[in-house]
C-alpha cells in the first residue's frame, strides 16, 4: 500500500483487481442501484482561486465548489457556472457542462473588467440527472501594472536601514452615497493603511522587484459620502536581511470611490502626500542577531497623535511633501502581484502571569506562539525605559526570561519601551516567536488584563481544520503540537522559525507545507511559495549547469545560493500539490523547471568509471551544503558518509525526481516519449542503486566513494529514503524496516518524514507510532516531555548547532499521522478517490477527519479480537476504497446508507469500494 509513487495509469488498475486470499470468506452488499432519491443540495465552499470572495484575482479565475446530496453513493455528473457583473448581466454562461471536476474549473468567458466585482453561482446535477438549486459566490478582478490611474510610488529619503516612515494625505469625498471603496496598497516591506484613524489594512512584500505584491481592502464602510478622509500609511522598510532581499523602500496607494449616482472618484499617492520619519520607533536599532530584524524599541514620548485623523496639522513636526520616485510602473517598481494570501491576526491571554524573585511580572501564553506582544500601562512617567523582554524559557532560579545564547535561539527578544505621562499601551509591530513575556520595572501593578498578544499566521479556509483523536494520549498530545507548529511557521511567507530566521528556505518550506495542506486545508501560501521558488530559478539559475536549481532561500538578501538535495525536494513538493489538489494549471506553469531539474540530475549520472550509473557529486551548495545537505543541524546526520562521491539519499531523490517528472508529463499529456525517457533514466537509476549501493543483507549504504567503493557506514537515511522513494524491492522492505525500527529515531526532524513515510510503506505502523510517542528516544514525545510546545530544529538543544524550539520542519509528521495512524490517504489527483487504509497493527483506536480538495473524509475504527469496526463518512463525488486487515477465517460485512462493493483481498486486506455518504464495516464470522 505504497503512497503517491505509483504511476496514475497502474494505480488505476490497482482499483479493479485483487488475488483472493485462500482460507478467507468475505461479504459485501452489491452497490445501491441508482434511483430518482432527491435532488442535489446547494454547492457550498465556494471559492475563486482557493478563497472565498477574494478581492484581486488576476488572469484567469479558476471556480471551485463541494457538491452536497443526501442521497447515498452521489456524483455529480454535470455543472453549470454563470458570471454577473455588478449590475447583473450575465457576463458568461459555461452552460451545462457534463463533468465531475469541481476544483479549478477556469472562466472561459469574455474578458473581465480591471478593479471590478463580480457575482458567480453554480448549479450541479447528480448521477439521476436532477439539478441543485444554485450555490451563489463573489469575486473582484485585480488591477495589472497599466490601471494604477496615475499613482506614484513615493518615499521619505533617508539613509535608515530600519526605516519607519509616516505618509499622509487628506480629501473629500463626493456627496453622493458610497456604495463600493476599495484600497489598492503596495509598500517595501510592510505597512499599515489608517482611515480616518482606523486601521484598514496591514500588508506586507518582501519581494524582489518585479515580484513584489500589491493587497486590496475593503474600505467601503470606513468612507462617508460629503465627509473629509484622511488616508494615513505607516511602512516600515527593514533593509537586506535574511527573507528580505536588497530593493528600495517606498509606498504605492490607489483608493477608488463609487458613489449611488453612478460617479467614482480616485485617489492615489503622489507629491501632494506629506510624510515624515516615525520618532515612536528610534534610529540606530542593533540587529537582533545576524539575520534580519533589528531590536524593535518604541518611545512613546515620540508618538505622533492625531496624524490620521482628518484635521491634523501636518506643517509642522518634520513633515515634508513625499518623494516622487515616478508612477507605476517605475525602474525600481516594474511589476506588481496581485497578493492572495493573508496574515490573521488573533488576540490572546496569558493563561497565568508569575513575579519573579525580583517583582519582576512574567506572562506566560502556555505555548510557543508567533505574535505581536502588547502591554497597557495606568500610571506611566514620561521617560521611564521598561527593558520588556520575550522568550521561550524561564530561568529556575530568578524566574525571569533566559537570555542565554541557546535558549533564544541567539537572538535579542526585548522589546525596549520608554514611557510618555499617564494611560498608554506598548503594542509592537513586529512580531516573534515566544512563550513567555517579562515586563521589569514598569513601577505598577500589572495584572494578567493588561497583558496581551496578536497572533499572527497566515490564513487558512474556515471549516478545514483537521482532527485527529486515538487511544494512545501521547500520540493525541504530539498531533496538537505538530498542527500547532506547522501554521505557526507561516506569516508573510513560510518559515524556518518565527524568531531567528525569517527566511523562507526550500526544504523547510516544502515540509511545512506538506503539514499545512494536509491538516488546514491549506493552498494560497504553498501556491505563492512554490512560484517563488520558481521565481527563483529564473532569476538565479538560467543558464548551463544551474538549470534545473532553485535558491536555498527566496527570496533573500544574500542573492544566489542553493542547496542541492532541496532543489530536488522542489520536484516532489510540486507534485504532492497537484496530487493534493487537482491544480494542473500550476503543474503546468512549474513543468518546464522540473524538467530542467530532472536533466539536473542527469548530467551528473556519469557514463563511466567507479560511479557509472549513480547520481555523482550534484553540483550546488557550499561548506557543509556541498553537494547536499543530507540533514541538518550537523548532529542530525548521525554520522552519514558525507566524504561519500555518489550518496544514497541524492539517488534515492533522483530517482524521484525522474519517476516524477515522468508522471507530471502524462498528467499533462505530454509525448509518450517523454513519459517513457524520464521514466526508463529512473528504472536504469533504480537497478544501479540496487547493484551498488546495498550490503550482501539488503541494508544500503551511504553511499560510493569516488574510487567505487561502498562507504562503510550504513545510517538510517540511506535505507528510509530507498523505501520512501520507492528504490527498495519490494520482497526486501518487511526485513529493511525492522532493521530501521531496531535504530529508533537516527534522523533529525528534517527527514523524519521519510523514515515514518518508509515504515508505513512497508508494512510497520507499529513502529510509526513507536517513534512518534517514544518519551525515551529522540522525537517529538521527547520534546514534549522535555516542555516544547512547538517542533525543534532537532531532538536536543545543543550549543553550537541547534538553538531553535520554534522550528516547523518537524510539523511534516502530521502527515503521517493522518496517512500510516488514522489511514485517510489521497488516491488520484484532486481526491476524486481516496484510499482508507486503517493500520494493522499498534493503535487500538483512532477517529478524525482530514479536507481533502473534493470534501471532507471522516473516519473513526475501532480494533477488536475479530477485526476492525469502521465508521465512514465520505462526500459527493469521492470513491473510497477501502483496505481492511483479514486474518485467516474473518471476513467484514458492509452496511449503512452508502452500501459498499467487495473488490477482492489484496495484500492481506478486503478491499471495498464505496461512494459519498455514511457506510460501516463489521467483522464477522471467525472460524477455528
Amino acid at each position: 500500500m505504497s503512497r503517491r509513487r505509483t504511476p496514475l495509469r497502474v494505480r488505476t488498475a490497482l482499483l479493479v483487481t485483487a488475488v483472493l486470499v485462500p482460507g478467507s470468506v468475505l461479504t459485501g452488499a452489491p452497490p445501491a442501484a441508482a434511483t430518482r432519491g432527491h435532488a442535489p443540495k446547494a454547492p457550498t465552499a465556494l471559492t475563486v482561486n482557493d478563497r472565498v470572495r477574494p478581492l484581486n484575482i488576476e488572469g484567469t479565475p479558476q471556480f471551485g465548489w463541494l457538491p452536497r446530496d443526501s442521497d447515498p453513493g452521489e456524483v455529480q455528473s454535470a455543472y453549470r457556472l454563470t458570471v454577473s457583473a455588478a449590475d447583473g448581466d450575465v457576463v458568461w454562461d459555461s452552460g451545462k457542462v457534463s463533468s465531475r471536476q469541481q476544483s479549478y474549473v477556469p472562466y472561459a468567458g469574455p474578458a473581465l473588467l480591471p478593479g471590478a466585482a463580480y457575482r458567480w453561482a453554480v448549479r450541479t446535477w447528480d448521477r439521476t440527472g436532477r439539478i441543485s438549486p444554485a450555490g451563489t459566490g463573489g469575486f473582484e478582478t485585480g488591477i495589472s501594472d497599466t490601471q494604477w490611474e496615475g499613482a506614484n510610488w513615493i518615499r521619505r529619503v533617508t539613509g535608515d536601514a530600519d526605516d519607519y516612515t509616516l505618509a499622509r494625505k487628506e480629501v473629500r469625498i463626493g456627496r453622493s452615497r458610497v456604495v463600493r471603496a476599495r484600497a489598492y496598497t503596495a509598500a517595501d516591506h510592510t505597512y499599515e493603511l489608517y482611515l480616518n484613524g482606523r486601521r484598514a489594512d496591514r500588508g506586507t512584500s518582501f519581494g524582489y522587484p518585479g515580484e513584489d505584491y500589491y493587497q486590496a481592502a475593503d474600505v467601503t464602510d470606513l468612507v462617508s459620502a460629503g465627509k473629509p478622509l484622511a488616508l494615513g500609511v505607516r511602512y516600515h522598510w527593514y533593509g537586506s536581511g535574511q527573507g528580505r532581499p536588497a530593493g528600495t523602500p517606498g509606498l504605492l496607494m490607489k483608493l477608488v470611490v463609487e458613489h449611488a449616482d453612478g460617479s467614482r472618484e480616485v485617489f492615489v499617492t503622489d507629491g501632494s502626500w506629506q510624510v515624515t520619519r516615525d520618532g515612536f520607533f528610534p534610529s540606530g536599532s542593533a540587529r537582533r542577531n545576524g539575520e534580519g530584524d533589528r531590536i524593535e524599541r518604541q518611545d512613546a514620548r515620540a508618538e505622533m497623535v492625531g496624524w490620521t485623523s482628518p484635521g491634523y496639522d501636518a506643517t509642522t513636526a518634520g513633515w515634508t511633501p513625499a518623494t516622487v520616485v515616478g508612477a507605476h510602473p517605475a525602474p525600481a517598481y516594474p511589476h506588481l502581484i496581485g497578493q492572495e494570501t493573508r496574515l490573521t491576526e488573533r488576540t490572546v491571554k496569558p493563561v497565568a502571569l508569575t513575579t519573579a524573585a525580583d517583582g519582576t511580572v512574567v506572562a506566560d501564553f502556555g505555548v510557543v506562539i508567533p505574535a505581536r506582544p502588547a502591554v497597557r500601562f495606568d500610571a506611566g512617567v514620561a521617560g521611564r525605559s521598561v527593558p520588556i523582554r520575550a522568550g521561550y524559557n524561564l530561568n529556575p532560579t530568578t524566574g525571569r526570561v533566559e537570555t542565554s545564547t541557546l535558549l533564544s535561539q541567539g537572538t535579542d527578544m526585548s522589546f525596549p519601551y520608554v514611557q510618555k505621562d499617564g494611560r498608554q499601551e506598548f503594542r509592537a509591530f513586529t512580531h516573534l516567536g515566544f512563550r513567555y513575556l517579562e515586563i521589569p520595572d514598569a513601577q505598577e501593578k500589572i495584572s494578567r488584563d493588561d497583558v496581551s498578544a496578536v497572533v499572527v499566521h497566515t490564513d487558512v479556509p474556515t471549516g478545514r481544520e483537521g482532527t485527529f483523536r486515538s487511544s494512545d494520549r501521547t500520540l493525541d498530545a504530539v498531533w496538537e503540537m505538530l498542527k500547532r507548529s506547522a501554521i505557526y511557521s507561516v506569516q508573510e511567507a513560510f518559515v524556518d522559525t518565527p524568531t531567528r530566521e525569517k527566511g523562507q528556505f526550500l526544504g523547510d518550506a516544502a515540509d511545512i507545507s506538506y503539514a499545512t495542506m494536509g491538516a488546514f486545508g491549506e493552498r494560497d501560501a504553498t501556491q505563492q511559495a512554490i512560484r517563488e521558488f520558481l521565481y527563483s530559478a529564473k532569476r538565479f539559475w538560467n543558464t548551463g549547469n544551474d538549470l534545473g536549481r532553485y535558491n536555498a532561500v527566496y527570496p533573500n538578501g544574500d542573492g544566489k545560493r542553493d542547496i542541492p538535495d532541496y532543489s530536488l525536494m522542489f520536484v516532489d513538493w510540486v507534485w504532492r500539490y497537484y496530487f493534493e489538489t487537482g491544480d494542473r494549471a500550476l503543474l503546468a506553469e512549474a513543468y518546464p523547471s522540473i524538467r530542467d531539474t530532472a536533466d539536473y540530475v542527469l548530467r551528473h549520472i556519469p557514463a563511466d568509471g567507479p560511479t557509472a550509473g549513480l547520481v555523482t557529486r550534484l553540483s550546488g551548495g557550499s561548506g557543509a551544503y556541498q553537494y547536499g545537505i543530507v540533514d541538518w543541524p550537523e548532529p542530525g546526520r548521525f554520522g552519514y558518509d558525507m566524504t561519500a562521491a555518489a550518496r544514497t539519499t541524492i539517488n534515492a531523490q533522483g530517482v524521484d525526481v525522474l519517476r516524477t517528472t515522468a508522471q507530471m508529463a502524462e498528467a499533462l499529456d505530454r509525448p509518450d516519449t517523454e513519459v517513457a525517457s524520464y521514466s526508463g533514466r529512473a528504472g536504469a537509476l533504480v537497478d544501479t542503486m540496487n547493484a551498488k549501493l546495498r550490503r550482501a543483507d539488503g541494508v544500503y549504504v551511504d553511499g560510493l566513494a569516488a574510487t567505487g567503493e561502498q562507504s562503510t557506514h550504513a545510517g538510517q537515511h540511506s535505507t528510509s529514503y530507498a523505501i520512501a522513494h520507492g528504490v527498495a524491492p519490494a520482497a526486501d522492505r518487511p526485513a529493511l524496516a525492522g532493521y530501521l525500527a531496531s535504530l529508533g529515531m537516527k534522523q533529525g526532524p528534517m527527514t523524519a518524514h521519510w523514515l515514518l513515510q518508509a515504515l508505513g510503506d512497508a508494512g510497520r505502523p507499529d513502529a510509526v507510532l513507536d517513534l512518534l510517542t517514544n518519551p525515551d528516544d529522540l522525537g517529538w514525545a521527547n520534546i514534549l516531555g522535555q516542555g516544547g510546545t512547538f517542533t525543534w530544529e532537532a531532538w536536543t538543544l545543543d550549543p553550537g548547532s541547534n538553538f531553535s524550539q520554534s522550528h516547523g520542519w518537524g510539523a511534516q509528521a502530521a502527515v503521517d499521522v493522518q496517512e500510516t495512524l488514522l489511514g485517510i490517504r489521497t488516491a488520484s489527483p484532486g481526491a476524486a478517490e481516496v484510499d482508507i487504509v486503517p493500520p494493522a497493527t499498534g493503535l487500538a483506536h483512532a477517529a478524525g477527519t482530514v479536507h481533502t480538495q473534493s470534501g471532507p473524509v471522516t473516519l473513526d475504527w475501532r480494533r477488536s479480537g475479530a477485526g476492525m469496526r469502521v465508521e465512514l463518512d465520505v462526500p459527493v463525488n469521492v470513491t473510497a476504497r477501502v483496505a481492511l486487515p483479514v486474518a485467516a477465517g474473518t471476513s467484514y460485512r458492509a452496511s449503512g446508507p452508502s452500501r459498499a462493493k467487495f473488490v477482492g483481498v489484496e495484500d492481506g486486506r478486503a478491499i471495498f469500494e464505496v461512494g459519498s455518504g455514511r457506510s460501516s464495516f463489521q467483522p464477522v464470522g471467525r472460524t477455528h
